[in-house]
């Protein structure tokens, strides 16, 4: 597996936003968010490695194996697997994309890695952590294209029945939810969505024999032209994992070369962006952290969905930030944290309530 450089999303950086003026060997900086990322106008790219890069061995009382497995060599497209050790009867599969604002991150760092060994073990459910392609060197929609690569691979190891796999034995086919935080919830979404508008509306056809049960989006990263008023108001604090400089930044290294940020890809309430109507009908949750710049969006999100007949509940946790559950260690984060996977689990299990547009406040 070829080594990366990569980066924090959060441990002591400022987050402050540079045009670059700075010059190097590599010459002038045109985008950077200190201790982040820095990409140079020659298209070199650093990633300082904050977060660091761990291998899959966990301890053995967490309850979880993990290995690691390849889905595409030449993209260098891989994902990590979790999967409980004990369990009765077939599991199901939940797909999940990491965040970093497309830019960063990795499904080896040590924060995802722990998060999501928990989540299998609290939830007992297959976690595949997919690996994907990063902008700049790779725009949008690489990321994309490698979620719909995963679940096609995902698709080849049902109908072959999987039997060089040493998890397949253990899953089932018609219990697939897809699921990620940040950009990774914003992957998640549009997978399904050009998974729809490729297949004239029939994304649950595309990928028999899986059968995809819902989504699961925490703190989706989207953005528009016009401000929401948190993106305008809500004050951050220094050590946040994002703020509203640092995500216009992240928007202009994803998005294709002359795009604005109301590209339906980071906009799905634009003017030509997806029909929510006709999208896709699987039930979904969203999982918002109310100080988070992306509050407001997300809550927009949740009821143009709902408005659009959309099977839908929303979360919202108090008192936390941006991507609490994986990079934050206060006593509160932990609290909500496995608050959330406890919502996450319910949902997955179906042991709750017909789903509707519901709104469960995390105190």
């Amino acid at each position: 597996m070829r080594t990366r450089r990569m980066a924090a999303v959060q441990v002591g950086s400022n987050l402050s936003h540079k045009i670059g003026k700075d010059r190097h060997q590599h010459g002038v900086v045109a985008e950077e968010i200190d201790g982040l990322i820095k990409a140079y106008k020659d298209g070199h790219v650093e990633r300082p490695q904050i977060v660091p890069c761990v291998t899959s061995s966990l301890a053995p009382e967490l309850g979880v194996t993990s290995r690691d497995t390849v889905i595409d060599k030449f993209n260098n497209i891989w994902a990590r697997f979790y999967v409980p050790i004990k369990f009765h009867g077939k599991l199901p599969l939940l797909v999940y994309f990491h965040g970093g604002g497309f830019c960063v991150g990795s499904a080896a760092w040590s924060c995802y890695h722990d998060f999501l060994a928990r989540l299998a073990a609290k939830a007992n459910c297959i976690i595949m952590s997919v690996n994907y392609r990063l902008a700049p060197e790779n725009p949008l929609p690489a990321a994309y294209d490698d979620g719909i690569k995963a679940l096609m691979w995902l698709k080849q190891q049902a109908l072959c029945g999987g039997a060089d796999n040493w998890w397949t034995s253990r899953w089932s086919f018609s219990d697939l939810f897809l699921a990620g935080d940040s950009a990774g919830a914003n992957i998640a979404f549009n997978v399904i969505t050009r998974l729809d508008s490729f297949n004239a509306g029939q994304a649950a056809a595309a990928i028999k024999p899986l059968k995809l049960k819902g989504i699961i989006l925490i703190q989706p990263f989207f953005g528009g032209e016009a401000r929401t008023h948190s993106e305008r108001y809500l004050v951050q604090s220094p050590r946040s994992a994002l703020n509203l400089a640092a995500s216009d930044t992240y928007w202009r290294l994803a998005l294709p070369c002359g795009a604005n940020r109301d590209h339906p890809w980071c906009n799905p309430l634009a003017k030509g962006s997806v029909k929510l109507e006709g999208f896709v009908k699987f039930p979904m949750m969203v999982c918002i952290s109310e100080m988070d710049i992306l509050k407001d969006r997300n809550l927009q999100l949740v009821a143009s969905l709902g408005r659009a007949g959309k099977r839908v509940e929303h979360v919202v946790c108090k008192g936390v930030g941006h991507a609490f559950q994986i990079l934050s260690k206060s006593q509160l984060s932990q609290t909500r944290t496995l608050e959330i996977m406890a919502r996450i689990e319910g949902f997955i299990s179906g042991t709750r309530s017909p789903l509707s547009t519901t709104v469960h406040n995390l105190m």
